[in-house]
C-alpha cells in the first residue's frame, strides 16, 4: 500500500559538532537523517527512512540548511557548496559552512557549540512509502523515496500536533484498508472454498 502526503518533517536528536579551521572558517557537522531507525511519531506509530530514499534528491535537488525550518534563516545550500551532504551506511551526514558575516548564523553556531541545540529535522515530500503493521499492533511508515527540500538544526525535536494528526489519519486509513482486504480474502475463501 502506498500513501502520498505532501510536505512532511521528521525530527530526532543528533550529535552536532562544530569546528573552526585554521583560516577562521566555522562549520556545523552532524547527521541530519538516520537510516533504518524507527522514529516514534506517537504511541503506536513510527516512521523509518530507507537509505535509497535520498538517491534522487542528492543528485538533483538544491537542498538548503535552515534553522528551525525557517526559510528566512538559510545557513547553507548545496548548489553553492556551503552545505555538503553525504549519504553513508548510517544516514545523511551534513557539513554547513557558516557565513561569519551573518550574525544569526554565528549565534546558531554558538548555541550548537554550547549544546543548547542538539536536534535536527528535515523537510521533505514523500514520493513512495510502505505501511507495515507490527506484531504489537503498531504501524510503521517505511519511506522509500523522498523529495528532500531542506535540513534544519532545531530547538525542539517534537512533532507539531497537526503533523501527528495527519499521520494518525494515515494510520486510520491503513487500518480500514487492511480490514477491507481481510474481508475480501475471507469472502473469496468462502466463495471458492
Amino acid at each position: 500500500m502506498v500513501i502520498k502526503i505532501e510536505n512532511r518533517q521528521m525530527f530526532f536528536e543528533t550529535n552536532f559538532s562544530v569546528r573552526e579551521s585554521d583560516n577562521q572558517e566555522k562549520y556545523i557537522e552532524g547527521y541530519f537523517i538516520r537510516y533504518n531507525e524507527p522514529t516514534k511519531l506517537y504511541d503506536g506509530m513510527y516512521e523509518e527512512i530507507k537509505p535509497e530514499a535520498l538517491i534522487k534528491s542528492l543528485e538533483n535537488n538544491d537542498i538548503r540548511c535552515l534553522f528551525n525550518h525557517d526559510s528566512a534563516i538559510v545557513l547553507g545550500r548545496t548548489t553553492n557548496n556551503t552545505l555538503t551532504l553525504k549519504s553513508d551506511a548510517n544516514g545523511l551526514f551534513g557539513t554547513v559552512k557558516i557565513n561569519t558575516n551573518d550574525k544569526q548564523a554565528n549565534d546558531i553556531y554558538a548555541r550548537i557549540q554550547r549544546g543548547d541545540i542538539d536536534a535536527c529535522s528535515f523537510g521533505f515530500i514523500p514520493l513512495e512509502e510502505d505501511v507495515e503493521q507490527m506484531d504489537d499492533g503498531s504501524v510503521k511508515f517505511v519511506v522509500k523515496n523522498i523529495d528532500l527540500k531542506e535540513v534544519s538544526p532545531v530547538t525542539f525535536p517534537a512533532y507539531p500536533t497537526t503533523m501527528v494528526q495527519a499521520r494518525m489519519d494515515d494510520k486510520e486509513r491503513f487500518r480500514k484498508r487492511s480490514l477491507e482486504i481481510k474481508k475480501q480474502k475471507l469472502k473469496e475463501r468462502l466463495t471458492n472454498g
